[in-house]
């Protein structure tokens, strides 16, 4: 076994990307503290090819040395967009007619394992602040909540984390996750 090179990977370019269809996924991060959090999650939606990411409220934008360092290039490539509040991006989202799904442990949320997204809508997965959460304000404003199972001490994943174990769920399930 020996990795595959740079060449051998056939990784798109920037503009190339830029230029390619993308899956119909947007993640809204939600009062995300940290700039690492917020390249990783770059990384990640440049790694699935996803829409777009909006950038809410206290969430750091790119450039900035923390975001550009994890992020290593995705914020030149993913495209991304500022709301002063996530509600503000959620109304968009839904007038656009993605469904809203929050990414939150609550009273009505669903299993990951158990959530069946239709294949035909686009997404908007709002991911929370680390310490609090996706807002109660903008649950409100969601159409439904998914959790993610898990089996340990620790009743949360790290954000961005959380952001890739769930793009990749919806992308299985959409069958959009071919090569």
């Amino acid at each position: 076994m020996r990795k595959l090179t740079m060449e051998e990977l056939n990784r798109l370019t920037v503009t190339d990307f830029k230029n390619t269809q993308k899956f119909p996924l947007t993640l809204v991060l939600d009062n995300v503290r940290s700039l690492h959090n917020v390249g990783a999650a770059f990384r990640t939606a440049d790694a699935f090819a996803i829409e777009k990411i909006w950038l809410c409220g206290i969430t750091g934008r790119p450039p900035q040395r923390e975001i550009t360092k994890t992020a290593l290039g995705s914020t030149e490539s993913v495209t991304w967009e500022y709301a002063p509040t996530t509600a503000e991006a959620i109304q968009q989202l839904k007038a656009a007619g993605y469904v809203v799904v929050a990414v939150e442990q609550t009273d009505q949320s669903q299993a990951l394992t158990t959530f069946l997204p239709e294949p035909a809508r686009p997404y908007a997965l709002v991911m929370g602040n680390e310490v609090f959460g996706v807002e109660d304000e903008v649950l409100a404003l969601c159409d439904a909540a998914v959790e993610i199972p898990q089996f340990g001490t620790k009743h949360s994943l790290n954000v961005s984390v959380a952001a890739g174990v769930v793009l990749w769920d919806f992308l299985t399930k959409m069958g959009l996750a071919t090569t």
